[in-house]
């Protein structure tokens, strides 16, 4: 394909109506690659694509989200998983070659610069200051120093026992997700001696890891996103979950949402840490393997379809009408006052939560109420209006990780 025909490419999909199958979410524009789109980056007026099939870092221009139109390329020797840009730089994980520091500086022109040599497969990198962190499959987690771009080189390792598939930094820690051995934590404050100080094993295979304050969010190979408490990190705790459709692989924290590339069930986004949730999601024609959220928009790597840029355009929750769980059908439509639950309402391990219809925590319930009476729960307080009752099962119950949603209105 021409460059003409590639950008001719860009074009067209603008057009395209989003599909049905979504929530809270539409596409507002693709650019259709040549090969596998795989890992994404996006700063300012660009996005930086990791084609893996066609072993080249491709610029996109979205400053008109709606028209997003590739506008330079930069050919790698191996096969490109993934980007992270810092300043005039693009830092690309070149599968089993190396890693490589590609020139951003004129984005219709980028240029490879240097390039430093790794043992393993590097699937993902993360750059802060003048460090890259890179996770090098059975090589374990390596710190590559990039003060010099033209010659970058590794500055120290940490061999974890698993896979490292995905890192993600917070303060002087990486957080590793390394496949069959979990969560991998690793004080980095000594680039040169990066070493293990604690862990947190996954009942699937941890394939993407992202942080937000005091918690980790895994894309965990069992179907489902896992948040761990790492408020010490050497001691880091699962605190929930929340199951989702196919095989989640990209993973990244902004504000209080989650998003997921979920692979053939597309973008996910994911209310976190509490209530933990899913509240928008949208279907990508063929398999979404990297997500980076900026604003209101998730730009997503699809392997098949190349980026896809969606707008996430609210917190609002569906009601639930599902025959897996047990609904509350039998709850009042309209409550003044008090809302009474039924005593058959979920389980001791069960957490209630009102939200408004934006999404909006107004009131939580913990877990531990008795099963044998009706719960009560002053409404007085609130405006009129449209609520739902979320009702999300803990870890370990007969419901474990599942949500039912279901619509009452406040009224005086």
């Amino acid at each position: 394909m021409n460059r003409t025909a590639a950008m001719l490419a860009c074009l067209l999909p603008a057009a395209v109506s989003a599909r049905a199958d979504s929530l809270n979410c539409r596409l507002v524009g693709q650019c259709a690659i040549m090969g596998g789109a795989c890992g994404v980056d996006v700063v300012g007026d660009y996005a930086y694509i990791a084609d893996y099939d066609s072993s080249a870092l491709r610029v996109i221009s979205v400053s008109d989200p709606a028209h997003p139109a590739e506008v330079g390329c930069c050919s790698t020797a191996g096969k490109p998983s993934d980007v992270a840009v810092v300043g005039s730089y693009a830092y690309v994980a070149d599968w089993d070659l190396a890693l490589r520091v590609i020139s951003v500086s004129d984005p219709a022109h980028p240029a490879e610069v240097g390039s430093c040599d790794l043992p393993g497969h590097a699937h993902i990198v993360s750059v802060v200051g003048e460090y890259a962190y890179v996770a090098d499959g059975y090589s374990g987690l390596l710190v590559v120093s990039a003060s010099d771009p033209a010659h970058p080189a590794v500055a120290g390792s940490c061999d974890t026992p698993g896979y490292a598939h995905c890192v993600a930094l917070a303060g002087v820690y990486a957080y590793v997700a390394d496949l069959d051995a979990g969560l991998r934590v690793i004080d980095v404050s000594n680039p040169q001696d990066p070493h293990e100080v604690g862990h947190c094993d996954m009942p699937g295979t941890a394939d993407g890891v992202a942080v937000a304050g005091t918690y980790a969010y895994v894309a965990d190979g069992d179907s489902s996103l896992r948040v761990i408490d790492i408020s010490n990190p050497q001691n880091p705790q699962e605190v929930g979950h929340c199951a989702l459709p196919d095989y989640p692989h990209g993973v990244a924290a902004a504000g209080e949402y989650v998003y997921v590339a979920d692979w053939d069930a597309g973008l996910r986004v994911i209310h976190g840490p509490d209530p933990l949730m899913e509240v928008g999601y949208y279907d990508t024609p063929g398999t979404a393997h990297g997500v980076a959220p900026v604003g209101d928009y998730a730009y997503v790597a699809d392997w098949d379809a190349g980026l896809e840029i969606i707008e996430f355009y609210g917190g609002g929750i569906e009601e639930t009408m599902s025959e897996e769980r047990p609904t509350m059908n039998h709850l009042p439509t309209v409550v003044r006052g008090v809302l009474n639950l039924p005593a058959d309402f979920g389980d001791v391990t069960t957490h209630i939560v009102l939200l408004d219809a934006s999404g909006r925590v107004v009131l939580k319930r913990p877990p531990g109420r008795s099963a044998t009476g009706p719960l009560s729960i002053d409404v007085s307080h609130l405006s009129p209006g449209v609520y739902l009752v979320s009702e999300h099962s803990a870890a370990g119950s007969r419901y474990s990780g599942r949500t039912a949603n279901r619509k009452v209105i406040v009224a005086r």
